[in-house]
């Protein structure tokens, strides 16, 4: 029997692999979310059933698993389907595709916004609001990264008010919704900007779990995929984002001047960017491989994969 190297790309990556598999930690629905969002979204948008069940077989995740998380996901209008001849291909839904693209903003985009010394503020406690309407509103609030600073009241220093009241239309919520945008008067405005943060946010359990993320993945900013590692590059790319994406979606989004100075965010960026583009060639030649769509094979990544991360290239 060969010997493993755990020191090597593949031994590492099998090691990861073999460790999330035993755990049984993986949501099933959560992951298909995943790839729809990272892999799928930039080669077409739309993919068959049975190339969703090869790609995540290796991750423990069984045939009946993916048909049943699919189903369940189409009922929630996440997924949609279209039936070609007996074969099913599924996509995002345009619900699940404007939360991916508000979501995929704040994942792969490398630079923290700008921030202008204003607030975003949304008032959700003025009126009865139906619990199904209320907690379609604060999931989506979650999607645009805003903290919750009080029952009730939102707020984001950086986001463009003309999304939130994109959505606080779609869920015809205009008459018990009240927005707004308004200034810190305080005299020191960031320190006060801070501390309301630390107030409405734990920090500390963000960073634990920002602590665990770095502790898994970075011995991977390390090594390089070789020959023949191409699957392996595709599971581990998958669970990159699909851990960074769970953790960085319950924190909210912050520009630098009110991270907290021992945040580890801007650490976990910098390596998820790093190991993503080191394992982007590979990766997508597995999924190219496995991936079919409606017409056959899938269509060549568009633009949008190319400027992820941008401004972050592995040397």
């Amino acid at each position: 029997m060969t010997k493993v190297n755990n020191n090597s790309f593949r031994g590492r990556a099998e090691a990861l692999i073999e460790s999330t598999v035993q755990s049984q930690q993986l949501n099933a629905r959560a992951l298909i979310l995943t790839i729809l969002g990272d892999s799928v979204s930039t080669h077409g948008g739309i993919i068959w059933l049975g190339s969703l069940i090869r790609l995540v077989k290796p991750l423990g995740i069984n045939q009946r698993l993916v048909r049943t998380s699919v189903f369940r996901l189409s009922e929630k209008e996440m997924l949609q389907s279209r039936q070609v001849g007996r074969r099913s291909f599924y996509s995002l839904t345009d619900k699940a595709l404007r939360q991916f693209i508000h979501a995929a903003d704040r994942i792969y985009r490398y630079q923290k916004p700008v921030w202008d010394g204003e607030w975003r503020l949304v008032f959700t406690n003025l009126d009865k609001i139906k619990n199904k309407r209320r907690d379609a509103l604060q999931k989506e609030l979650n999607w645009l990264g805003f903290s919750r600073f009080s029952n009730g009241i939102y707020g984001h220093p950086t986001v463009d008010i003309e999304e939130v009241r994109q959505i606080v239309n779609e869920l015809r919520l205009q008459d018990s919704i009240v927005l707004m945008e308004a200034s810190n008067r305080n005299d020191d405005p960031l320190g006060a900007s801070r501390k309301l943060l630390r107030h409405a946010f734990k920090f500390d359990a963000i960073d634990a779990s920002y602590r665990d993320f770095i502790d898994m993945f970075e011995g991977f900013a390390e090594v390089e995929p070789g020959a023949g590692d191409e699957e392996l590059s595709f599971l581990l790319r998958t669970l990159l984002i699909h851990n960074y994406r769970r953790i960085l979606l319950e924190e909210p989004e912050l520009p630098l001047e009110l991270l907290p100075a021992e945040s580890l965010s801007q650490r976990a960026r910098d390596m998820t960017a790093l190991i993503y583009h080191r394992l982007g060639d590979a990766a997508e030649r597995h999924f190219m491989t496995v991936g079919e769509s409606e017409h056959g094979a899938l269509p060549p990544a568009d633009e949008r994969y190319f400027k992820r991360f941008h401004g972050n290239q592995p040397e």
